[in-house]
């Protein structure tokens, strides 16, 4: 065993060359994960091979389009290495491609044709002869991962198996099996930051901001920046509840069936944000103040409001496209003025790109750096295979498997929302513009 400054013990192990790839959107830190893992590969006299754009390049693999370094991936060296851990950007790239896409349920992945790019994937990775593989992304990218490791379960015996490992990665927090995903706290300070910047503006000129932030699915960007950013009132999808909330006939797109589809009651919601706008005026003399939207509440839309809007490969409707602040803003501004009498300017802008690349601050690379570690010690060091790498505590390595993270029969993923009336629920209503309902 070690002892206090000896270094790390040589530990033995099958694996001779790990691919790393990341895929979604850029988290800062994204580099203190990539480094770290493949440093402690390296150190272990392990090859490491960096698949460059997630899974966009494997999946076009083929006898007449081989693999090519430089332009598929690159062999990661010490020397690639230096001064990286703290870099902006993706050292590796990214992509949203998507092999898994056509597998819906345990059934698909008997069907040749469902699991074709799984099966491409996986003999691209073996024309590299790689013996592991260590998956950094969202929870799109922890699916993806787990229908790789189901795909190598019906291939026959004593064929290659690459065992993987998934890094939970979003600025949106919102996963389950670990409390914070490394980027999340930078984000939320850049984007504190810029609805700071608002808040002078709009009390220079007595006017209103509306900023939409990242968040598709729970709200905990949109929370936190409005914590720290001292905003007047934050709106994520789990307040549509209650009076805000109705539902709607709509047809699944993935699977062409009828249904109904929860959605947001605009009108009441719009209600709400001008009761806030009013209670400043009158309460606190305040005539100004910033107003953030979580992005996911456009999948909370009405049918109307999201004609012609197209979906990705996810089936995730076009966020940017919606353009959610813009559409509310002029809402709000034509409430406001129904109710008072009086205009107000009520702008609508969309924040979170320019948080995703931001320069990481010092807990994200030490979250980061031991996720990547962590990558390091299930493969090598627990000869573990389908496991998401989490920390708690005192960053504590901790290792979940996707049994528990994956629906068995959707093969889907548990979004982990926050929690309504949870005390990081009640911190941002009881910093908000109090509003008697």
């Amino acid at each position: 065993m070690s002892t206090a400054l000896s270094s790390p013990e040589h530990a033995e192990s099958n694996i001779r060359k790990v691919a790393i790839l990341f895929a979604g959107g850029p988290a800062p830190a994204a580099n203190a994960v990539i480094s770290t893992a493949a440093v402690s590969f390296l150190r272990n006299d392990i090859q490491v091979v960096g698949v460059l754009h997630g899974y966009s390049h494997l999946v076009e693999y083929g006898s007449d389009h081989p693999l090519v370094e430089g332009r598929d991936y690159v062999l990661i060296t010490h020397k690639m290495l230096k001064r990286t851990r703290n870099s902006q950007g993706i050292m590796i790239g990214t992509a949203r491609t998507n092999p898994g896409q056509q597998i819906a349920s345990p059934e698909h992945l008997s069907d040749p044709a469902r699991t074709a790019q799984l099966r491409t994937v996986y003999e691209a990775l073996s024309s590299l002869e790689v013996d592991a593989l260590v998956s950094i992304g969202g929870d799109d990218t922890l699916k993806t991962a787990n229908k790789f490791m189901l795909f190598q379960a019906h291939l026959p015996a004593g064929a290659r198996r690459i065992p993987i490992v998934h890094l939970p990665k979003t600025i949106d927090n919102d996963y389950m099996g670990i409390d914070f995903t490394f980027g999340y706290f930078t984000a939320v300070e850049t984007l504190a930051s810029e609805i700071r910047n608002l808040l002078a503006d709009a009390e220079a000129s007595r006017s209103y901001y509306l900023a939409e932030t990242m968040g598709r699915s729970a709200g905990w960007l949109a929370y936190g920046a409005a914590i720290a950013g001292e905003a007047s009132l934050v709106v994520s999808v789990e307040d549509i509840t209650g009076r805000y909330r109705g539902e709607e006939p709509w047809t699944d797109p993935a699977t062409g069936e009828p249904g109904v589809r929860p959605v947001m009651k605009v009108e009441e919601v719009i209600r709400r944000l001008v009761a806030t706008m009013r209670v400043r005026e009158t309460d606190e003399g305040k005539e100004f103040g910033v107003i953030v939207l979580a992005e996911g509440l456009a999948e909370f839309l009405p049918g109307q409001y999201l004609e012609g809007i197209p979906r990705d490969e996810h089936g995730h409707i076009s966020i940017q496209q919606v353009n959610l602040c813009r559409r509310f803003s002029r809402l709000i501004a034509d409430e406001y003025k129904k109710q008072t009498g009086r205009s107000r300017r009520v702008t609508g802008l969309q924040l979170g790109y320019e948080a995703r690349c931001a320069r990481p601050h010092a807990f994200d690379v030490m979250l980061g750096s031991q996720l990547g570690v962590g990558a390091y010690r299930a493969l090598v060091e627990e000869k573990l295979n389908g496991v998401m790498v989490s920390v708690t505590g005192q960053l504590k390595l901790n290792y979940v498997p996707f049994t528990d993270l994956v629906d068995p029969n959707t093969l889907v993923t548990v979004v982990r929302y926050v929690e309504p009336a949870s005390d990081f629920h009640r911190l941002a209503r009881f910093l908000e513009t109090h509003v008697n309902e």
